[in-house]
């Protein structure tokens, strides 16, 4: 059986633990229209790194000079899937989440591309939702929609991902959904990106450090 993806979000509130790979709280990005390269050198990967194809459990950061302290950097382990590019990260939220909300020219989306991206946002909840489907991106918490009408907020809806807003329900029918499905809501967004894109990520993989990685530099 296909691990799919939706085991990312069945682990979203996991701690961060000491497994070689990711496991806990893993923001997911998805790119296709573009080469793997390509996408991963537009977040700040190190050629010689993607070159090197090093498994996520092995990277290690560069040790700084006399008198400067090191850069920090962030672990991202990546693969493709079709014709998907994917990138796993749990350091908290997503780079290309922070980069193209940063305005980083590298990291804007373009007309021929589609991103997609899950990013965990631990430091500033809620779990964001961005989708690029070309030059222009829309992004929704966790538990919403797009307002699209697209096809992934058809798998959202499908999936039961798209909880009861305020006006259109009252506050005890919102906050009696969030209370009963608020937990499972990760895993439900995650199996309603896995519908939409057909990708899947196997988790043994994932979480023995097996992938290759690279070292992110924060946007």
């Amino acid at each position: 059986m296909s691990d799919g993806i939706a085991w990312i979000g069945a682990h979203h509130h996991t701690p961060l633990s000491t497994v070689p790979g990711m496991l806990g709280g893993i923001s997911l990005t998805l790119a296709r229209g573009m080469e793997t390269d390509e996408f991963l050198i537009n977040l700040g990967a190190d050629l010689d790194q993607l070159a090197a194809r090093t498994p996520g459990s092995e990277l290690r950061a560069p040790a700084g000079q006399p008198g400067r302290s090191s850069p920090q950097l962030n672990r991202a382990m990546y693969g493709t899937c079709g014709e998907w590019t994917y990138v796993l990260e749990d350091w908290g939220v997503a780079t290309w989440a922070t980069g193209y909300q940063g305005k980083v020219e590298s990291m804007l989306p373009c007309e021929g591309e589609e991103i997609l991206c899950l990013t965990a946002n631990r430091f500033s909840p809620p779990a964001l939702v961005i989708h690029a489907p070309g030059a222009f991106a829309y992004r929704a918490d966790f538990g919403m929609d797009t307002g699209q009408g697209s096809a992934l907020d058809a798998a959202l809806g499908a999936a039961g991902a798209v909880f009861p807003s305020m006006p259109e329900a009252g506050e005890a029918d919102v906050v009696a959904c969030f209370e009963e499905y608020g937990e499972r809501l990760p895993e439900l967004v995650f199996t309603a990106v896995g519908a939409y894109t057909g990708v899947t990520i196997e988790q043994d993989a994932v979480r023995g450090g097996g992938l290759p990685g690279v070292l992110l530099p924060p946007a």
